[in-house]
Order: structure tokens, then C-alpha cells, then sequence
């Protein structure tokens, strides 16, 4: 594995990183059901934080962040290609990675031709991992925590169970996460740029918990904005936005044009609150960044 180990500073207690930041995350989070975290990441700086930054969450379908950085990992490694064949017939691992194998969502069924559909695919994942574990010749969890959890210092973070949606760990660690998909230590910027760009342009699918989305625009792990329609980022967030939610009412997204990241975990699960609350807080964060004399952070 390549890169040196490291993420941004931590945090701790019931907030931290300047005031004025952590203050806004603190009054969104008092409208929020439930003891929840909330975090924001911008370059170089200390992580602004409100809410049991230590606190382990489940991680849900934000999980799939681990395995794509990892498989991203082990394609720079050599160890496996993108162009491998993983899954249902004419299907490779990177189909399987941006949800266009044709698969259905759990079962590994295919319902569609590979390339043709954006099917948002637990089963898919899970095969995607499946496939690293035989290509590196360990199980996928010991190679998860060699490739990424020892390196980026996420010490905390479990998986157990499915490695689509197995994950638990505290605001800390899914902030070093994020950290990494912002600024890449393990893999180059160019692969990140790669999965991070729209894999299989116009596919049209079903972004869960937002109905019907055409594109419903994928990278090769996360889940890209593109032009969706409700979505749970913000209004403000550019179309390059990236990351991933899960359904225990985790989230995580990278803004590149903004260089602004953030994450959240709870223990309510994603729900009608989280449809207003995730796309409000994310726009204050990006309108307090426009003011960066008012925040006293840049």
C-alpha cells in the first residue's frame, strides 16, 4: 500500500475547530433528532466539529467509501483492474463499483444489462469486494484495514457484517475519511479525479430516499451530484460534489470546487428530517465559507 497514513486533526468532547463554525453546527444540530456529530473539513485547516465527535455510529451505506478506496488502492497496486471481469456476464469490477452491473439492489439477480441502468446494488459491492479479497488472497476486512484504516489512522472503525453497509466508527475517523477523498495520501490525485468523474454518463436510476433521477450520475464508488433533483447536499453544493449517505443517517461529501468537506453521524435513522435538515446545514456551511472574515478560519 502507498501513501503515509495521516488525516486532519482530530476532534473530540462536544465540539471543536473555530468557534464560529462549530457554533452554526451546533445550532443545526439542536433541531436534529437524536445525540448526533457534525463536522466540516477545508484545506489545511483544523476540523470545525459540534456534536460526540468519539461517539461509534453505524456507517450504513457509507461504508461503500471503504471499499472504493480500496479497491482504488489495489488497482494502483496492480494487484486488480478496473476492466476485470466481476459480477454478471459482461460485467466488470468498475460496473459493479458505480451501480451500472444491471444487478438488483440485494441478491446479486441480474434485472438489466450491464452499462444500460444506474440499480443502485448492495449485492454489487459486495461482489466488488469479493472480488479483492480472491485478487489479494486475504479476506476483504484484513485488506480494508491494511490499505485503509491503519494508514489514514481510523483506529475506531469496525466492519462487520456486509462490506457494503457493515461499517461503524466515530465522527473522527469518517472525517480522516473524507480528509482522503479530498486530498489523497494513498492513491494520485489522478485516480482520484477518475473515480470521482461520472462513470457511464446519462444512466438514469433511482438515488434512494430521492426517487427517480435522470442521469443519476455515479463515480466509481461515490455517488456524484451532477444535476440531481431533490438531493441531500445543498442547493449551493457544485455539481462535482461527491460522497455517499447511508441509512442510519451517516453522511460524508467532498465539494472540490468549494474545497469544503463534510460528515455527519447519528443515531436516528435517515428519514423525512434528514431530506430538510442535510441539504439547510450544508448551505449555511458553504454560505458561512463565503465569509470568511465572519468565521475567522481562513
Amino acid at each position: 500500500m502507498s501513501g503515509e497514513g495521516g488525516g486532519p486533526p482530530a476532534t473530540s468532547g462536544e465540539g471543536g475547530g473555530p468557534p464560529a463554525l462549530s457554533g452554526l453546527l451546533g445550532r443545526h444540530l439542536a433541531r436534529w433528532p437524536g445525540p448526533a456529530a457534525l463536522a466540516v473539513l477545508g484545506p489545511d485547516l483544523p476540523v470545525a466539529s459540534s456534536g460526540p465527535a468519539e461517539e461509534v455510529f453505524a456507517w450504513a451505506s457509507v461504508t461503500k467509501l471503504l471499499v472504493a478506496l480500496a479497491t482504488w488502492v489495489a488497482v494502483e497496486e496492480g494487484t486488480v483492474s478496473f476492466d476485470d471481469q466481476a459480477g454478471p456476464p459482461g460485467s466488470t469490477l468498475a460496473h459493479l463499483l458505480a451501480h451500472a452491473a444491471g444487478l438488483a439492489f440485494e441478491g446479486g439477480r441480474p434485472i438489466a444489462p450491464p452499462g444500460r441502468r444506474r440499480g443502485y446494488s448492495n449485492a454489487g459491492v459486495e461482489l466488488a469486494a469479493a472480488h479483492l479479497a480472491r485478487a489479494t488472497d486475504m479476506p476483504f476486512g484484513e485488506y480494508l484495514e491494511e490499505a485503509v484504516l491503519a494508514p489514514l489512522g481510523m483506529a475506531a472503525t469496525r466492519l462487520q457484517g456486509s462490506p457494503a453497509h457493515g461499517a461503524s466508527g466515530p465522527l473522527t475517523d469518517l472525517a480522516a475519511l473524507a480528509a482522503e477523498l479530498a486530498r489523497p495520501t494513498l492513491v494520485s490525485a489522478a485516480m482520484l479525479r477518475r473515480a470521482t468523474s461520472v462513470a457511464w454518463p446519462g444512466l438514469a436510476g433511482v438515488l434512494p430516499g430521492f426517487g427517480r433521477q435522470d442521469p443519476c450520475d455515479w463515480g466509481l464508488g461515490p455517488e456524484v451530484k451532477g444535476a440531481k433533483s431533490p438531493h441531500w447536499t445543498g442547493a449551493a453544493n457544485s455539481p462535482s460534489t461527491f460522497g455517499h449517505f447511508g441509512q442510519s443517517g451517516s453522511l460524508l461529501w467532498v465539494d472540490p470546487e468549494r474545497s469544503l468537506g463534510l460528515v455527519g453521524l447519528g443515531p436516528v435513522p435517515f428519514g423525512p428530517w434528514a431530506t430538510e435538515a442535510w441539504p439547510a446545514v450544508a448551505d449555511a456551511v458553504i454560505a458561512a465559507a463565503g465569509d470568511r472574515r465572519a468565521l475567522s478560519w481562513w
